[in-house]
């Protein structure tokens, strides 16, 4: 799969747009709307909003977090075996390098959620000045098919491509 952005300024072309979308086999959960207007939004029920959740760079936080974690714990178990600190016990040292780990991870998460998405970060620019972007999911089969559906019926434009949610 391969998911299309596209960038426009009205909502309301993008009603009938889905409806064109879902008779060529497109359906629901393959189109979604990034904008920062969830009011505006939410006046549209067959639009599909981008979760919370996939807004934000938690996830991706939360994993580069993980990734120093797990360096640190290393780096101290390295270091208390190095400097013979264990001779008696590694209890302590396993357990700071544990509490190492997953206050990396947990502050890596907190710092992600507090951004965009790595993702939409291009799209900042058109986001900040009220536009919204078009999402769509599809097979790589399809590409030229949707592109062409989405220029004729509505003002969106093409703004790239990137991976697309598993099938």
């Amino acid at each position: 799969m391969k998911r299309l952005f596209f960038v426009g300024s009205k909502l309301d072309e993008l009603d009938s747009l889905v409806d064109e979308l879902n008779s060529r086999g497109i359906k629901r959960p393959q189109i979604h709307v990034l904008t920062n207007n969830d009011a505006e939004l939410a006046d549209h029920p067959k639009l599909q909003d981008v979760e919370a959740v996939l807004r934000t760079d938690v996830v991706h936080g939360t994993a580069r977090g993980s990734v120093l974690g797990a360096v640190m714990a290393t780096a101290v178990l390295g270091l208390a075996y190095a400097a013979g600190w264990t001779s008696v016990t590694w209890v302590p040292f396993i357990f700071l390098s544990i509490v190492c780990l997953g206050f990396c991870t947990w502050q890596g998460g907190l710092l992600g959620i507090q951004i965009r998405n790595h993702r939409f970060r291009p799209f900042n620019k058109a986001l900040k000045q009220g536009k919204h972007i078009l999402m769509l999911d599809i097979p790589k089969t399809r590409l030229d098919e949707m592109r062409l559906a989405v220029s004729t019926m509505t003002n969106f434009k093409e703004q790239g491509e990137g991976e697309g949610a598993p099938d």
